[in-house]
Parts: C-alpha cells; structure tokens; sequence
C-alpha cells in the first residue's frame, strides 16, 4: 500500500525562500572558482619565475667544488704546506635527538663540552649547523660508526704543515676557509687558492642530492709554489737559536740566512715558534716574525760601513793609524767612551777591536749627506723588497735634521734603526765585493744582478778587516767555524724603554759572512734579552752563526777553505757600546 507524503506538513519545507539568496549562493561559488583560476593562472603564467626561484630556495642548491690548493715547497722539492682530505661534521638540528647517549660519546671524540654541543643542536637554524670543521680522518671514521641521526660529514680539505714550528713563520697558515692568514700563505694567497667549481643540484632534507641541474663547472686547482728556503739549513738554523736562546734565559732570537749569489732566503726563523698544525692559544709573541716586523738600533753593526766609505773617500787607508787615546771623546758637551782604551790602532784594528772613538773620528771628517747616502743605498730607511706582511723599514732620519753628536752615535749605530733582515741583506755589499744584492722568497737559478755601492777594492779589504774580528783579538772569536774562514761584526746594544734605555736589557747579535775570499752566504742572528750572565754577541749569537755556517755551507756543498778550530777563549774583548 503506497503512503503518500505531504511535503508540507513540514513548517521548514513550507516556508518560502527568496530568489536572491540562492542566486547569491551561486554568484558566490562562481566567484570562488574564478578566484582560483585567477590564482592558477597567476602562479603557472604572470608569476611562474618567482615561484620557480622560491622551490629551488628551499631544494636546488649550489655546491660548491673546492679547489686543491698549490703545495709550498722547499728549494729541494720537500713539502712545506700541502692540503689533505678532512672532514667535517654538521647537522641538521631539528633531527637529532637530544637525549641520545652517543652525543656524549660524540662530543669526546670531537674534544667537545657536551654543553657545547647541546647548544650548537638548539642553534636557530633548524636545518643546517656546522659541529665542527676539518676533523682527523679516523676521527671522522669512528663519529660515521656511531650512526647518530642528523649528523652528517662534508668532505674538505685541510693544511697540513711537515716542517711544523721550525717553518712556521717563513710559511704561516691558513683558516678553515683555506685561505692565508699569515707568511707566504697569505702573500701568495692567489696563486696558492686556484678557483673553486660549482654544481648545481637538487636535495631532499636530508640533504641528499636527487639530481643535477646544471653542467658541473670544475675546480681549478692552485698552483704549486716553490720557494728559495732549504728547509734542512732552515731546521738546523731554527734549532741552534732555540739552543741559544734557553740556554741564554732569552726572551727571543731570530735569525736569516742569505745566498750571496742568488740573493735566494736559505732560512729564515723565530724563537719563540709555533706549530701551524695545532693553532689553539696562540699568542703575539708567537706569531711575531721578528726577522722582518722588529727594528732596533744595529750598533757596532754600522761601523764597517763607515770604514768603508772613509776608504771610498780617500780618507783613510786600511793601515792608517787612529790616536783613541785615552778611550773616549766629547762632541757638543757629550761624551764617546770606547769599552776598553786603547792608544793609536790602525782603521783595520778599529773594527777588530770595535771602537767606538776610532770610529766617530772618521765618520766626523765626512759630511751628514755623506754618510745618509751611503746607508740609504745600503737599504737603511726602506722597506726590503720582499713581498711578505709586516716587513718594516727601519728609521733613517734625513741628513739635514743631524746634530754634530747624532752624526757621531750614528756611525757606530745609535739613533736609526733597522730589522735584522735588513742588517743580513746590507752585508751582501761587503761578499758581494761592493754590490748590494737583492733578495728573494722564491727559487731562482740565476746569480742576482747587485747595485753597486763601494768599489771592489775597498769592499775587499773592509771584508778583511770582518775577518780580523773573528780571529784574536777581535770582539767574535767565538764566530769561527771548523773548515771555513768566516768574518762578521758583533752587536750589543741597550734596548730602548720609553725615550731612554733600560739598564739591565740587551739585544746581541751578529752579521757575518763564509768563506771570506769568496763568500758564499750571509748569517744574521739576533738573541733578545739575554739574562743569564752574559750579554755580549760575541758570546752570544756568535757561537749560533758559527754551527748555522758550518751547517749551510755543506749542505751547500761548498768546499772548506781552510782547517780552522774554534779557540778557546780565555779573555772575552768586550765590545764598545
């Protein structure tokens, strides 16, 4: 039986709807879905190139392809700075469980603070941390094994250093960015660095690539630089300075060693060091490269060079008698005192025995320009020509400002100054038979075309009068080296506190040269604040230019000249100061 139902029993159904309303339903939906469209077309047509560049935001990205940075080598081919795979550990922060009990043993393994590490994991990026940079290749072995969740490793490289502190100032370092921070790393930097690749590619979160999207643009790898340093004569120099400078209670030394030929650095180091390999706590007394970034007043240093150009002046000859008695002068109401008086000496006694009166005599006959010329052209005043951070010039004040008693202190080498480098490089004018030699960082196979300062005579027999103080009665016995004739002048001066001179501190140091008839190399060394009874740089740096000589010249494979033994000293000449 049908049942037939009355739609309007229902008061609802009953009632009338307005037209409107359903016709605003339908404009509204209409709307809606021309929004939309509108939307669509805006983002697939007018804006698609916004939205492309947003999605590759947050997938494509550009890796970057290391270069390989340029090895630094010794003269010889030996290794001083290389690069080497490392890797390094970083994170995805939000993906690590913080409770996990292997980050304990992860922050072991990384010499890390567990705090230290937690607060790297709460970082605001939340996608992206670096832990740690350039870790040990089975550190980062044994940190893969622990297999803890978003942690990752990035392959990079890092420097190593072979010759560690015995080179570190000549090559310095680099920082976890590869690029140079100090000595040759830094100076050379470009060339050293080569130029990194790309390639573009798309990752997931983990930040794994799924595919590329671009041609890879490869690395260029930097080029090797070969350098003029031995790095045997450079770790047998910095060895017997480091002797030296414990063995003296010294604050520091430095010492260089110069190719008369070639003008080529042989060595050149610091004491204090440090190991380029392990960098934490360093400090600036480490980091000082004192053969170049420290000038001081050379001293007796100074007085050769006087002798010389009395002898280019026609002053003087080399057998010309000088009263200094009684061992001391007075110029402008001041007063010259030599360490030890002595009665009339020859200009060739006058440097063997370091007068001071000997000395400002001669220098008081030549005129202020004279004498500024002469030192200028010797490289006082200027900036080595070496390309490597921090060299100074030194202080060379001009001629026209010089009182009658600073001429006089300044011939025997008070009120300029100089850093040992330059003092090394002077000193090619007396081996170099009067041409001052230019110097280089670099390999080189070609002798050094030198400038000439002093005739070859006169330079020859001021390298004799050098001789004459390293043998008796000269100031460096102590300079003589088994096999080879050798001749240098020691130093010893005050070291300058404020506008006077501390009374108690001293600088020692020598400048020398081997063989004297043909001298093949130069050897400065400096030892600052010698405290431990003696001072003198005839007893103090003497002795480390003696082994460092010895040492160079066969390895140089430079015949011995001569059978000589070191003397045994009994009575100390004291130098004038």
């Amino acid at each position: 039986m049908s049942r037939s139902i009355n739609y309007t029993s229902s008061p609802l159904l009953a009632s009338k709807t307005p037209v409107w309303r359903s016709k605003f339903i339908v404009a509204c939906l209409a709307l809606a879905f021309a929004g939309l469209a509108g939307r669509a077309a805006y983002v697939q047509v007018f804006g698609n190139e916004f939205f492309q560049r947003q999605g590759e935001v947050r997938f494509a990205r550009t890796l970057e392809l290391p270069a390989n940075r340029g090895k630094v080598l010794d003269r010889n081919g030996l290794i001083l700075a290389s690069s080497v795979v490392a890797q390094s550990i970083w994170a995805i922060p939000e993906d690590v469980d913080k409770s996990d009990p292997k980050l304990g043993k992860l922050a072991k393994l990384l010499d890390m603070p567990l705090a230290e590490l937690r607060r790297k994991l709460v970082n605001e990026d939340k996608t992206f941390v670096w832990i740690q940079r350039q870790v040990d290749e089975p550190v980062a072995r044994q940190i893969a094994a622990l297999d803890i969740k978003g942690i990752y490793q990035r392959r990079e490289y890092k420097r190593e250093y072979p010759e560690g502190e015995a080179a570190a100032h000549v090559v310095g370092f680099t920082n976890v960015e590869d690029r140079g921070q100090e000595g040759v790393e830094l100076t050379f930097n470009e060339q050293l660095s080569g130029r990194n690749g790309s390639r573009r590619v798309i990752k997931d979160r983990l930040g794994r690539v799924v595919e590329d999207v671009r041609d890879v643009v490869p690395p260029v790898d930097g080029r090797d630089l070969q350098l003029s340093i031995d790095s045997k004569v450079q770790f047998f120099a910095y060895q017997k300075l480091k002797d030296a400078v414990q063995a003296n209670k010294a604050k520091a030394g430095s010492v260089v060693v110069i190719d008369t030929i070639t003008g080529e650095v042989l060595a050149l180091a610091n004491y204090p060091s440090y190991n380029p390999n392990r960098r934490r706590n360093l400090t600036g007394e480490q980091l000082r490269n004192r053969v170049l970034t420290d000038s001081f007043e050379p001293g007796s240093i100074m007085k050769p060079f006087i002798a010389a150009l009395a002898l280019e002046k026609g002053l003087v000859r080399p057998e010309t008698p000088i009263n200094t008695a009684p061992g001391r002068i007075t110029i402008g109401g001041s007063t010259i005192s030599d360490s030890h008086p002595n009665n009339v000496l020859t200009v060739n006694e006058v440097i063997q025995k370091s007068s001071n009166v000997g000395t400002v005599k001669m220098a008081m006959q030549m005129s202020p320009r004279e004498m500024w010329e002469i030192y200028a052209q010797a490289g006082f005043g200027q900036k080595p020509q070496v390309p490597f951070p921090g060299a100074v010039s030194g202080r060379l004040r001009p001629y026209k400002t010089w009182r009658p008693i600073e001429q006089a202190t300044m011939s025997y080498g008070y009120g300029l100054s100089a850093s040992l480098f330059q003092l090394a490089q002077s000193y090619t004018v007396f081996a170099r038979d009067g041409e001052l030699v230019p110097v280089t960082l670099l390999k080189t196979d070609e002798p050094a075309t030198g400038v000439r300062v002093f005739s070859e005579k006169n330079a020859q027999a001021v390298r004799h009068m050098l001789a004459m103080a390293t043998g008796t009665g000269g100031t460096a016995v102590k300079a003589q080296t088994i096999g080879y004739s050798v001749g240098g002048k020691t130093g010893t001066a005050r070291k300058q506190e404020g506008k006077g001179y501390a009374e108690k501190k001293y600088r020692a140091w020598f400048v020398g040269l081997a063989p004297v008839e043909k001298p093949r190399i130069v050897v400065a060394v400096m030892v600052d604040e010698p405290n431990n009874g003696v001072y003198y740089g005839g007893l103090v740096a003497a002795p480390v230019f003696s082994e460092t000589v010895q040492q160079t010249l066969r390895i140089m494979g430079v015949q011995p000249d001569m059978s000589v033994k070191p003397q045994i000293v009994t009575e100390v000449v004291e130098e004038s100061f």
